[in-house]
């Protein structure tokens, strides 16, 4: 269990016993990591940059290999946008030809540091069907249509064939994506971890509103010690 979660107590949310309740305390044997649009374009330098995301990848990068050398399964959900279906308030952009995650490019692929060694470039043609990509041995990319990771996709039936109950959500600016994975998750009864200091664009306000779905949160050397097995994880 991660202790003194330092979520908001309004509402008789209160942190010990949100974390120490049953029905969402993580089971770290049976969790997946989910890293969400962590792809080059929308790294400082790519062509629709989201400030933050280069200063979250080390966190990132670090959970992705703990998760790795504990035999725990790991998705990478992914953007890629080309033909129409592109979320409405984009597709303005995407139209007018803006080279943003388009299948194939360079800026489609996830960031190298949060990957493993010898990961194949993603096939948007598989992807785009609705395949799962193997990238490493418990690990595959995955492509979601719209903000959220469980919206049209398989994602749900994939992890809980996996055995998964619980789920970390790292990746690219909280307002959107994050946010979405984390509802969607929590409303199909898993349980789930936000990695506070793994995700770009997240702020106090946002872990609060989390809480009151009973998504829980801590920095990445806590998940990390978790899922290392540690009895003592770091408190947050």
């Amino acid at each position: 269990m991660i202790p003194d979660m330092a979520l908001d107590t309004t509402d008789g949310i209160e942190p010990a016993a949100l974390a120490a309740d049953a029905w969402v305390r993580p089971e770290w044997d049976r969790a997946a990591l989910l890293t969400i649009d962590t792809q080059l374009d929308f790294i400082e330098g790519g062509v629709s940059p989201i400030p933050g995301t280069a200063a979250v990848l080390p966190a990132i990068a670090g959970l992705a290999a703990a998760f790795r050398a504990a035999g725990r399964p790991i998705v990478h959900v992914v953007r890629l946008y080309d033909g129409p279906d592109v979320d409405l308030v984009r597709r303005t952009l995407v139209d007018g030809g803006a080279p943003i995650a388009r299948p194939g490019s360079a800026g489609s692929q996830p960031a190298p540091q949060i990957l493993p060694d010898g990961a194949p470039r993603l096939d948007p043609d598989a992807l785009l069907g609705g395949a799962f990509q193997p990238l490493g041995p418990g690990e595959w990319a995955m492509w979601k249509p719209r903000w959220g990771a469980f919206h049209r996709t398989g994602l749900e039936d994939f992890l809980r064939e996996l055995g998964v109950s619980t789920v970390v959500v790292a990746g690219c600016n909280f307002p959107n994506c994050p946010r979405a994975a984390i509802l969607g998750a929590s409303e199909r009864d898993f349980r789930v971890v936000a990695a506070a200091d793994a995700i770009s664009g997240v702020d106090g306000r946002h872990l609060e509103e989390a809480a009151r779905i009973g998504a829980l949160h801590a920095p990445a050397q806590a998940i990390v010690a978790a899922v290392a097995g540690s009895p003592h994880p770091v408190s947050t």
